[in-house]
């Protein structure tokens, strides 16, 4: 499919904002290899034209986030919603591949329901995007006020075990994210955006509020390191981020390659793992952030089963507002060897 329209290219520089959580690879030892080196690409020249539309770009995104920090959340609220109808009208990769994952995780249904469900889906990513500005613009009383907080386990223990707070990409996510930051110290790890200005806005403004941000690639020990001491840990292993340290487990019946990296960290860390789910309410109302009490018996010694049961979880979450569920991104990217590729 094609993307259409300057909007599409503003729609492609603020997707990556949901990958506010990274996840996490814990790789296994590997016996030494020789290096080999990519060959080197040839040298290229920027055009000052092409460096100046994207410093033209970077500066209108900051503007509008800006500009969407000082108005009513309401009025933001509802124009990210219209805006993401609009822009399910428009034939494009990402409303392919949302519906694609549709179809796959709701067999079943009507034609006419399926594109309802994505139209409802993409008015609230696309609502999720503009509503970054009172995220990253936006003062702790003003996420304060906008977050309402459901904690099963008691957060001021100061006798609690070390956590890795599991998250999973709910348009949400990022704003829940956020409020724990307010309250409580906290590392959370992050995927960097191909746009290095954006991507160091982002992380500036996500940790402002005392989060340690440490990038998905380097965070393995450093993440190993926090829970030996006893520190509390935010990730998410609910993408596809390559069969390596993955493992293909059920999700809504459909083999999805799934990341075994809460298991082990938290073997090793001797870590309980506290699954969290933040949740966009009806109404315009604002979020609810729900933190869930430990999963009992978690880890066990099997890596699959540990996964199946992530992803079981997940399933019962994803019910509850299925159209919250962040299906632009290719859940299903690598299939088991003979499967045939679905996008």
């Amino acid at each position: 499919m094609y993307e259409h329209g300057r909007v599409f290219r503003l729609f492609r520089v603020l997707r990556p904002m949901c990958d506010h959580v990274g996840s996490i690879a814990l790789a296994r030892p590997r016996q030494s290899t020789k290096l080999r080196l990519p060959p080197a690409a040839p040298a290229t020249r920027r055009s000052p034209k092409g460096t100046s539309l994207k410093s033209f770009g970077f500066a209108l995104v900051v503007a509008l986030l800006r500009g969407f920090a000082v108005l009513p959340y309401g009025l933001v609220a509802r124009f990210g919603s219209l805006l993401g109808a609009c822009l399910f009208s428009i034939p494009s990769r990402r409303k392919r591949i949302a519906l694609v994952n549709l179809e796959l995780c709701f067999p079943g249904r009507s034609h006419a329901q399926y594109q309802q469900m994505g139209r409802n889906h993409f008015r609230h990513v696309v609502r999720s995007y503009v509503e970054r500005g009172v995220q990253w613009f936006g003062s702790a009383r003003s996420i304060e006020r906008l977050v309402e907080l459901e904690s099963h386990i008691d957060l001021d223990d100061e006798h609690a075990p070390p956590t890795i707070f599991m998250g999973f990409h709910f348009v949400a996510i990022e704003v829940g994210c956020m409020l724990y930051s307010t309250k409580q110290p906290i590392t959370s790890l992050y995927t960097p955006m191909k746009d290095t200005r954006l991507c160091e806005l982002a992380t500036t403004q996500r940790g402002r509020f005392g989060a340690h941000m440490v990038k998905r690639s380097d965070s393995a020990r450093a993440v190993l390191k926090l829970l030996r001491a006893g520190k509390s840990v935010m990730l998410a292993a609910d993408m596809d981020h390559g069969i390596e340290n993955s493992v293909f487990v059920p999700f809504f019946g459909v083999p999805a390659c799934t990341l075994t990296s809460v298991s082990r960290l938290a073997r090793l860390g001797r870590a309980r793992v506290v699954p969290f789910v933040t949740e966009v309410l009806p109404d315009y109302r604002g979020y609810k952030m729900t933190i869930f009490e430990p999963l009992a018996d978690f880890p066990s010694d099997d890596d699959a089963v540990d996964a199946r049961r992530m992803n079981a979880f997940l399933e019962t979450q994803v019910l509850r507002f299925p159209e919250q569920y962040y299906w632009v991104h290719r859940r299903f990217k690598h299939r088991p060897e003979g499967m045939a590729g679905v996008y």
